[in-house]
């Protein structure tokens, strides 16, 4: 009995140690899976039902919805896939207004879809400190979050940027937030931080190498072998890690080092513009898949949740005519380009 009793106090610490590292990979490999954000805006598109099929099919576990849809909603019931649920820019006077407003929003669009896995509500999608709704999003916020509260649902309430409200990003380390936005951004910041949720972020390569092609190699831009662009202590291979540290800077010099960022889009087009081909959509896509789980110079070995723009194309899009071709799936569901999710 005494000799057993040694045994399991002797092997308790290696199996605690292989036990945590177990658990370790696991939760690793939960935070790397990516999204793919669902666009509603083409004609013909499938039936809700046929897409969350195809989400599970192709083994892709995070969806973002740009604004509530019954349909769509009743299709996840149940599905296991995580879904981010915007509040869209229409709905932002309505649940700033007041908090009974909020809590209905909350109640008909979340609390009523049992069997739908909420990851983050996402108050407003690229407000602009000139836009009316810049003036309510941080009332909407703190709205929205008390209604999920009071609804007992545990679900990390945010907003989502783009590359806009940043200057400086070059080198990456000097990234700070326009002094246009941080005057409305510095209130969402520390809300955030209050509450440990997550900053989402629109990051797009493309635009940026659509905008300097005589600096940015396109190679660069598509995760392929480039000289590095040295900053400090940081190598950075490819564009996308230097716009996402770019917003880790700018956030610590706001008051939001602690902060996780979420890339709540990114993608290529097929067509419409310089760079676009259904070739680089496809490597873009492929190569950011693999490399999102591996980190960026200043978050090395931290996966970063990362959702690919878009399902779809939405030929109600636009001008630019580019804007209608980021799908990666046609309307019948068959695939544009091969994309590995595994």
């Amino acid at each position: 009995m005494k000799m057993s009793e040694s045994r399991i106090l002797y092997l308790s610490p290696m199996l605690l140690i292989l036990l945590s590292l177990l658990m370790a990979s696991f939760l690793d490999t939960t935070a790397a899976q990516i999204g793919v954000c669902y666009g509603r805006l083409g004609n013909p598109r499938p039936n809700p039902s046929d897409v969350v099929a195809l989400y599970k099919q192709r083994n892709i576990k995070r969806m973002r919805l740009y604004a509530p849809d019954a349909e769509a909603l009743n299709a996840l019931r149940n599905s296991d896939i995580e879904l981010i649920l915007d509040v869209p820019k229409t709905d932002l006077e309505c649940v700033a207004s007041s908090q009974a407003e909020a809590d209905a929003w909350v109640q008909n669009n979340v609390k009523n879809y049992d069997g739908v896995r909420f990851r983050y509500i996402t108050v407003g999608n690229e407000v602009k400190p000139s836009e009316p709704a810049g003036s309510i999003l941080f009332q909407a916020m703190q709205n929205i979050d008390s209604a999920v509260s009071r609804a007992g649902l545990g679900i990390k309430v945010s907003t989502a940027i783009d590359m806009g409200a940043t200057m400086d990003t070059y080198p990456p380390s000097h990234g700070r937030f326009r002094d246009d936005y941080i005057s409305f951004l510095q209130s969402v910041i520390s809300f955030l931080v209050s509450k440990k949720s997550p900053l989402l972020l629109n990051s797009y390569p493309y635009f940026s190498y659509k905008d300097d092609m005589k600096d940015i190699p396109l190679e660069y831009a598509l995760f392929k072998p480039t000289p590095p662009v040295i900053d400090g202590q940081y190598s950075y291979h490819n564009l996308f890690d230097a716009q996402l540290d770019a917003v880790y800077a700018a956030l610590e010099k706001s008051g939001g080092g602690s902060l996780e960022v979420v890339v709540s889009e990114s993608g290529w087009p097929t067509q419409g513009g310089p760079g676009t081909s259904v070739e680089n959509a496809m490597t873009y896509v492929n190569n950011l898949i693999q490399h999102v789980k591996s980190g960026t110079p200043r978050k090395p070995g931290k996966a970063i949740e990362t959702y690919i723009f878009a399902m779809f194309d939405e030929n109600q899009k636009g001008p630019p005519e580019l804007e209608k071709y980021w799908g990666m799936f046609l309307p019948n569901q068959q695939p544009k380009y091969n994309v590995n999710f595994n």
